[in-house]
């Protein structure tokens, strides 16, 4: 996989959203493409156009269980004066050979088995006695008590007009048609029609491989026993769960110590499965920020290109950030905040977007819309800083979910929508129109 390499400025450039992203969606590629089984192909985007190369149903087949027969035969037929045809056999689906249909005479025929020549139409079997002379049955009736291969009579007691109950060859697509077209993302659909044409395998742009690692010795995984000033590992789920709904197969690391020896160690094993790696935690200006020590360490074992640069953001929450590529194949890195919610927030606006970039995807970012603000105060943002509040989304409105606070992952689980409220913009009134991006 290649990489451009990431651009860096001077250390007290304040860098904005838009020029972050932009650095990171110039530097990521997307990935080459493979040829995949069609079950291993599910959510990978397909690269080429595909073509029908048989039409779809492939033949003329029969919507029911019933009685293949000429119109002519069951024209005026009715419960009083029934059409009585000859049954002259059976027509199954799967069934190579066909007998003939010739005027007078009807053959049994089941659901998706091919119209036999001669027969224009398909009689349900619950419009006929099922050659039972017993006046209309239900079908599970009649094709219990008349078994295949019977022959004999059947009385028909309503007409059908031509082609009645009949699946046209080509009525779903037809050879030559293009049944999926480059950039449409595989799902259980689409790989039943790749199927349906025959296709057993595709040409697509793989799922990219994430690998998610939280850092800070202070985080404890669920489960196991707090001790003072400890707190539980949340960030590397809400990642890896978050990278996985991007579209990509996501490993989660962990909590790494804050050791730098061990955090190096940690990535350079956990590089040869990683097509991305995102990090949370150890990126802001403090004593024990340790990625910033380990990552630079890394990439100076590496040739010239790969490096980490860390900057400081025009947003909030968010405002430490981390990116560049590291190890022989100069693969990307996204040091994320370490706080819950700046961390979810800086993955939706950058890491989400670097994801679906590798996937080959022309839509990267989630989508947006103005919505009113339905709240009951201003609500207040400093200045020169993006800042995204949570917010639940419904019917052209907004509502703030929880505070401003980068740790309040309560209110982030009862938001589906980030309000932006621009870098200008100090306060935003009540019934004011804001934008919004929605999460969900």
């Amino acid at each position: 996989m290649s990489s451009a390499a990431p651009r860096t400025t001077g250390r007290d450039h304040l860098w904005s959203v838009d020029e972050h992203l932009e650095d990171i969606l110039a530097t990521v590629r997307p990935l080459e493409p493979i040829e995949l089984q069609l079950l291993d192909a599910q959510g990978c985007v397909l690269i080429e156009d595909v073509t029908v190369p048989v039409s779809l149903p492939p033949f003329d087949n029969s919507s029911m269980d019933g009685y293949a027969v000429r119109v002519a035969d069951v024209a005026g037929a009715s419960e009083e004066f029934p059409a009585v045809l000859e049954v002259v056999g059976d027509v199954a689906a799967g069934q190579a050979e066909l007998l003939r249909v010739g005027p007078g005479q009807a053959a049994r025929i089941m659901t998706g088995a091919p119209l036999p020549p001669g027969a224009e139409t398909v009689v349900p079997v619950e419009w006929t006695d099922g050659g039972l002379g017993e006046g209309p049955v239900a079908g599970m009736r009649a094709r219990s008590l008349a078994p295949e291969g019977a022959s004999g009579d059947v009385h028909v007691y309503r007409p059908a007009g031509a082609r009645a109950h009949v699946r046209a060859k080509g009525s779903d697509v037809k050879a030559g048609d293009r049944a999926l077209e480059a950039g449409t993302v595989l799902g259980p659909p689409q790989i039943a029609l790749l199927a349906a044409i025959g296709r057993g395998t595709v040409r697509v742009r793989p799922r990219p491989r994430v690998v998610v690692m939280s850092t800070g010795s202070e985080l404890v995984q669920p489960d196991e026993q707090l001790r003072d000033g400890q707190i539980y590992d949340s960030n590397s789920f809400a990642l890896t769960a978050a990278a996985r709904d991007a579209g990509a197969i996501a490993y989660r690391v962990g909590a790494v110590a804050d050791d730098a020896e061990t955090l190096r160690d940690t990535i350079e094993d956990q590089l040869v499965r990683a097509d991305l790696m995102v990090t949370t935690g150890g990126v802001s200006v403090g004593a024990y920020d340790v990625v910033k020590e380990a990552l630079q360490s890394v990439a100076d074992e590496d040739e010239a290109g790969s490096g980490i640069d860390f900057r400081k953001l025009a947003m909030q929450p968010g405002k430490p950030q981390g990116f560049g590529s590291i190890g022989p194949d100069h693969t990307p890195l996204l040091a994320l905040p370490g706080n819950p919610v700046s961390s979810y927030v800086s993955f939706e606006l950058f890491v989400r977007p670097a994801i679906r970039t590798l996937m080959g995807l022309k839509d990267v970012h989630r989508p947006r819309a103005t919505a009113t603000l339905t709240a009951d105060k201003a609500l207040t943002s400093p200045k020169g800083r993006r800042q995204f509040l949570r917010g639940l989304y419904a019917d052209g409105a907004v509502t703030p979910v929880g505070g401003a606070g980068s740790h309040l992952v309560a209110a982030l689980a009862h938001a589906d929508a980030l309000i932006v409220v621009p870098e200008d913009t100090e306060s935003v009134e009540p019934g004011a129109e804001v934008e919004v991006v929605l999460l969900g």
